[in-house]
Order: C-alpha cells, then structure tokens, then sequence
C-alpha cells in the first residue's frame, strides 16, 4: 500500500485528487495559477494554485478516460480529448460542456492555436485535424503513418511522434504537408515530445529512460543528442513519462516511472536539480508559463501492467514553486528520497 502523502519538500499539494491516474496536466495561458488535470476517472478538473494549497476550483465529468487538455487563449475554456473519441470544450463560466471534435480512435493531444483560432488534435487513428470549433466537419485532416503518440506545438512550429518512431514536423504557415519527417535517435516506443523554446528542434523521451535532443537542421555544435535519464542501473530502466521546457530559460524537466523529476540544462548536458523520488510513478508534469510553478502528478502509469495496479493507491498532484531550480547556470543537486 502507497503512503496517502510522499512529499517532504514543501511542494504544494492539490486538494480533492483524481481518483484514477492522471494523464494531463496544464496551467492556464492567463492566470498562471490555475491548473488543470484530466484523469482516467473520466473527469477532468481545475485548482486555483493559492495559499500554499491547490484550491479546488471546478470539475466537470467526460463519457471516457480523459488522455489530453489544452486551454483556450483568453484562459475562460477547457478542450478534453479521450477514449471516447471525443473532444470537448468546457466553457468554466458556464460549466457547460459541449463536443467539438470527433476521430475514429481514441485523443492521444489537442491544442489551441491562438495565432488561427483553430484547435489541432491527434488520434490513433494516425490522422492529425484542424478544426474551426464552430463547425462539425474539420477543416484540414492529415493522415501520418501510424498511430501518434505524442505532440506538441510551439507556433508555427508543430512536431508529432508516431508508433512507427518517425517525427513529422509540420509549419503551421502550411499545415498540409509534412516540412520534415525525422526518424527517432531512440530505439523504443516514444512516450512524450517537447518543442525546444527556440522551436530549433524538440526533445523526446521513451520507455527506455532515455531522452534525445535532436536539431531540425543538423549542425556541428550543437549535435543532436541521446542521454540516461530515468535509470538506476543498466537492468532498472523506467520510462520517461513527460517532457516540459521551461520557456523563460530554454530548461526542460523530465518525470518517469521511477518517481522522480529531474531538471536539466541541453547546452550544457548538465543535470541543474534532481527532485526527491516519489513512491509512485511520475505520470505527467508541466511549467506554467513564466516557469513560476512547476506542476507534476504522482500516480501509478500502467508501465509494470495490470498486476502491479493498487486501486487504493492514492493518485496525488503536487505544484513545486520552482525559484532558481530551472534557470541556467544553477548546479544544485538534491538527491534526498521520498
């Protein structure tokens, strides 16, 4: 049985958890204290980060697990995608709730581009769709080929990872063709995908515990890269649940399955803060966007299966208050347990 409470650092914890593992995690665009988290309980909900405490603020409940969130632009509405094969937007004024999007598989992400006031969502259905949220059909539908696992978009920069270990990297100045497809430095299933701030390339984690740092355009110095990140030993490997790029700093934060969070610095392939590990897996974690709050949830990933399921294990969503942790030039290492 999961200790109710694993923290010792005085990270802020989120009242009123998910009652089933947490899949998604994102902080508003506006008010850079609220957070939202969608979870296979079916719901997805928002605090209000305040007080040393996450506040519960809203809750609204999907027809199916919720894979991936995303906030409108001015902050006043929620996009939910999931196993039901639909997305949805909460309006948070209203707590209404109605579809906007529709695939023939499960939403693996979605996003809003504000730049176009267009929502852009992937599927398993190995197809990538634009839509205006007005209208019922979407307005671009590109097939890739294979099922995508992850995304993410830093306008106009849009990069997808796929089943097959290709990344399709996409312009959104044109969005129907492919600008480049880029097969994976990493030899295992991706797990997570992350824009570089400078959208010069991305960085990509797997189930190996591995994360590779790869250039668009492939230059001398810097050179794309792989590195160890959540391993203890050659025989321990965990995946790499979540990649965040702290935008004001160019840093990025990986969680895995071992529990534990680690910031790093890709200029200098230098660890900048290792977080106390967790009792359970790290399944999500995210920045705000001036890399204030660091958000990252501890509840069990399904990567040991089934049997390793405790359905009491409690599925907890802490906010670290980040200081100096992410910016460049900082060597702090903490290597305390949980």
């Amino acid at each position: 049985m999961f200790s109710t409470n694993t923290t010792t650092q005085k990270d802020i914890e989120c009242l009123q958890p998910p009652s089933d593992g947490v899949s998604c995690l994102k902080f508003s665009p506006k008010a850079l204290n609220y957070l939202v988290a969608g979870s296979w309980d079916h719901k997805v909900r928002c605090w209000e980060i305040s007080n040393n405490q996450g506040i519960p603020k809203a809750m609204i409940s999907h027809e199916a697990p919720i894979l991936c969130t995303d906030w409108s632009g001015d902050g006043s509405k929620v996009f939910t995608g999931g196993c039901d094969n639909k997305v949805k937007c909460w309006n948070l004024q209203t707590n209404q709730m109605v579809q906007v999007a529709q695939h023939n598989a499960p939403v693996s992400n979605c996003f809003w581009i504000e730049e176009s006031n267009v929502l852009v969502t992937s599927s398993w259905d190995k197809t990538i769709k634009y839509w205006d949220t007005r209208q019922q059909n979407p307005v671009l539908s590109v097939e890739l080929s294979e099922r995508i696992y992850a995304m993410d978009l830093l306008h106009p920069l849009l990069v997808a990872a796929t089943a097959d270990k290709k990344i399709y990297v996409y312009d959104l100045q044109n969005p129907q063709k492919e600008f480049k497809v880029i097969d994976s430095l990493l030899k295992h299933q991706t797990r997570c995908i992350a824009c570089f701030p400078d959208k010069s390339g991305f960085a990509l984690g797997s189930i190996e515990g591995r994360t590779s740092i790869q250039f668009l355009e492939e230059k001398t110095d810097p050179a794309s890269f792989t590195f160890k990140c959540h391993r203890e030993n050659e025989n321990t490997i965990y995946s790499v649940n979540s990649i965040s790029f702290a935008l004001p700093y160019g840093t990025f934060a990986t969680a895995g399955s071992d529990g534990g969070v680690n910031f790093w610095d890709k200029e200098q392939k230098q660890r900048l803060k290792q977080f106390p590990k967790c009792n359970q897996p790290i399944s999500v974690g995210t920045f705000n966007k001036d890399a204030t709050f660091y958000a990252y949830a501890a509840s069990y990933d399904w990567s040991k299966g089934s049997q390793f399921f405790d359905p009491n294990a409690p599925n907890n969503i802490y906010v670290n208050v980040v200081g100096d942790g992410a910016k460049k030039g900082s060597r702090t290492l903490t290597n305390k347990r949980r």
